[in-house]
């Protein structure tokens, strides 16, 4: 068997999706005999079956360095050249409809995975009330020709099926429980920050794009003021906004940043889009609660027993919620975190799931619907 995975969410300093995509190719190496190639934008042309294999791309402006190629047709023809048994697209764009068009040549089962809520964001950039509408239809159409399409919560599981999109699979993303361990607790934060030891230390890290809200939790740590302090993890090198934040880069090694995230006191998040949100996740497989707010997929994870939830896009309830935090035993609900992570959300929990699913797929008639007779080029072409 050989499984390709295609998608534009894959860059140097990408989060969730590589991470996603960088363990499955690890799983498969260790668990399985099947094949695992990923195709992805880069800055050159590479070809390497088994491996990461790349497609020249233009660097997208205000994204956490993505590229998009502007030749859809090659990505058609590496496709083919790959000879696939089974494809997945972790994107709604053109490798998507790349993808869709070589499966059906081939004959072959093809899966999506619904990574990023598309509607609600370009809604929120464009305006929700134009957009939103048109995009929900766009991503009906388009999913109409795959086999299944993963989501990894049940939010966006009931959106897609709201969206009238068949076929909707819930496939938990998952952690690695010995790179984000309570064991990778380094020197204490407090004095690699230049903090005092009374310093409350919380921390985010992920991209800074609109839709994480990082200004209310900036705002919200303007109101507590010292001695809480917050770590922003992931943004470009500027000046702190208030004193008691700092602002670090991209972590590129996922055990620098395992480090980092947990010698905090707590992860903080004011994300309302996360389809999953697994920096929740890994922070809590460190052994630490978690302040989120109560929107998109967070609730699925966080209750009173892990973390506490803030009112979404409200600076003073993210402020009071990690305030009450640290009336709580963070010792007990990062404990409790962790458990939860180990029973639920590891990788090969969540791997084993998937290749069951991929399993069924496999040799299964392939659907001949209407939806399947492509268009020549894609809405991206």
């Amino acid at each position: 068997m050989h499984l390709v995975d295609t998608t534009l969410f894959y860059s140097p300093t990408s989060g969730g999706v590589k991470r996603y995509l960088t363990a499955k190719h690890s799983w498969l190496a260790r668990h399985t005999s099947w094949e695992h190639t990923i195709v992805v934008p880069g800055q050159e042309s590479r070809i390497a079956r088994g491996d990461v294999c790349t497609i020249p791309g233009y660097p997208v402006p205000g994204t956490f360095n993505y590229r998009l190629p502007l030749n859809p047709s090659r990505w058609v023809q590496l496709l083919e050249e790959l000879e696939p048994s089974l494809i997945e697209a972790g994107d709604a764009f053109h490798p998507a409809w790349c993808s869709a068009r070589v499966a059906s040549r081939r004959g072959i089962p093809i899966a999506a995975f619904y990574h990023s809520n598309l509607p609600q964001i370009i809604g929120r950039r464009c305006g929700q009330a134009l957009a939103e509408p048109a995009i929900r239809r766009y991503v009906s159409w388009l999913y109409e020709r795959f086999d299944v399409v993963f989501a990894p919560s049940r939010l966006m599981c009931a959106y897609l099926e709201d969206m009238g999109v068949r076929h909707v699979v819930h496939q938990p993303l998952g952690v690695d429980a010995e790179v984000f361990s309570p064991a990778r607790r380094g020197a204490p934060l407090r004095e690699r920050l230049n903090l005092p030891a009374s310093a409350r230390v919380l921390v985010y890290a992920g991209r800074f794009a609109g839709e994480k809200n990082v200004p209310v939790l900036l705002q919200a740590f303007a109101r507590l003021g010292r001695p809480y302090h917050l770590l922003l993890i992931g943004g470009e090198r500027q000046a702190r906004p208030n004193d008691n934040v700092t602002l670090l880069p991209y972590r590129r090694d996922s055990i620098e940043l395992a480090g980092w995230i947990a010698s905090a006191d707590a992860l903080v998040h004011a994300g309302t889009k996360e389809t999953f949100g697994l920096v929740i996740l890994e922070a809590m497989a460190c052994g630490l609660p978690v302040v989120a707010a109560r929107a998109g997929a967070f609730p699925e994870f966080i209750d009173e027993s892990v973390g506490l939830l803030a009112e979404p896009h409200d600076p003073k309830s993210m402020a009071d919620a990690i305030a009450a935090l640290y009336e709580r035993d963070r010792e007990a609900l990062g404990a409790a975190a962790r458990a939860r992570v180990l029973r639920q959300f590891t990788w090969d929990k969540a791997f084993h799931m998937q290749l069951a699913t991929y399993g069924s797929l496999v040799g299964a008639p392939r659907r001949t619907t209407e939806a399947q007779i492509l268009p020549q080029h894609s809405p991206s072409s």
